[in-house]
């Protein structure tokens, strides 16, 4: 059983009689150092004296010298049979507890080596998770700017469209407000210029009217002047002394379908006073008295020359001088 040390990681793991190894084998080393001391002193003592002479050497070519045989060495002292193998055993002791060693050597650097490749793929794996983190955070982030972008685009392309539309109902509005304006001028214009041609139309009438008065008057040598249509009116025409009763009834019905008029109807009174021949002819008609609305005036005293024939009454005349009372019909 392998029993892990923090202080010493290395150390092999201790044996049952290890005690009794080492004794024994210190009793063991004892003799072997005991017998090799004996021997050894056994065999190196000291040699006795020889005695040598010297001769000079001869040179002999013919006969050649043999070299001295080398020494023989000397084999050391087998081991004692026990001493033998007990350092055999221990031998293989040590072999075996280096080789276990060196096995847990190798399964510590194993160890080691796995839980360092074990830290560096969980490293790599965070790595990479982290890397697909601010990839995926950059990709989320780029698609938002993209979204943001977008909707900035539409929010734009939105508002310059309604912009656009603003402009053309603008545009619309005042083509519009400038095609009224031209037809209230063209209107007012027209009005203007029908004015100025009933002015001149009544005008004309009124010059034609007095050469025929002038003409008939001639011819006939003057007529005397009557009251005309008197005070006491029914709203279109009223008879004085000199006319019959019904007379402003035919002064109405003849006048009446010649006005034309489309505003306030309320107060307005307007007295007109016409001159016409005996024969009922208009000779022309003037505002006696206004009824401060000048355009009602205007349709008033219009609408009695417009009525060129004034109607006869029962004498089978026409009052020379009278005056109309005209109010515009509710």
């Amino acid at each position: 059983m392998i029993r892990k040390n923090s202080e010493y990681p290395l150390q092999p793991p201790r044996e049952r009689g290890t005690g009794r190894a080492f004794a024994f084998a210190l009793v063991m080393h004892a003799l072997l150092g005991f017998f090799l001391y004996h021997g050894i002193q056994w065999q190196n003592s000291t040699p006795e004296g020889a005695e040598a002479e010297l001769w000079t050497e001869v040179p002999d070519t013919a006969i050649p010298r043999q070299p001295p045989p080398p020494p023989v060495p000397v084999a050391p002292a087998p081991p004692l049979p026990d001493e033998q193998a007990d350092i055999a055993l221990q031998e293989k002791k040590r072999q075996q507890q280096e080789a276990a060693r060196q096995a847990q050597l190798a399964e510590q650097l194993r160890q080691q080596k796995l839980q360092a490749q074990q830290e560096a793929e969980a490293k790599r794996q965070q790595q990479l998770a982290a890397d697909q983190a601010a990839q995926l955070a950059a990709q989320k982030a780029a698609a938002l700017k993209q979204k943001q972008l977008q909707q900035q685009q539409q929010q734009q392309a939105e508002k310059l469209k309604q912009q656009q539309l603003a402009d053309q109902q603008k545009q619309q509005q005042q083509l519009k407000e400038q095609q009224q304006q031209e037809q209230a001028d063209a209107q007012k214009a027209a009005k203007a210029k029908a004015q100025a041609d009933a002015a001149a139309q009544a005008k004309k009438l009124d010059a034609e009217r007095r050469a025929r008065l002038a003409q008939m008057q001639g011819s006939a040598g003057g007529t005397g002047s009557t009251d005309g249509l008197g005070k006491s009116g029914t709203g279109s025409g009223s008879g004085g002394t000199a006319t019959s009763p019904g007379y402003a009834d035919k002064v109405r019905r003849a006048v009446l379908p010649h006005v034309s008029w489309g505003g306030e109807t309320s107060g307005l009174e307007t007295v007109v006073s016409v001159r016409c021949s005996p024969t009922g002819t208009l000779l022309s008609a003037s505002i006696s008295r206004s009824s401060g609305n000048a355009a009602w005036d205007q349709a008033a005293v219009r609408a009695v020359q417009l009525t060129e024939q004034m109607p006869l009454d029962v004498n089978g005349k026409a009052p020379t001088n009278f005056l109309i009372t005209l109010r515009p019909a509710p």
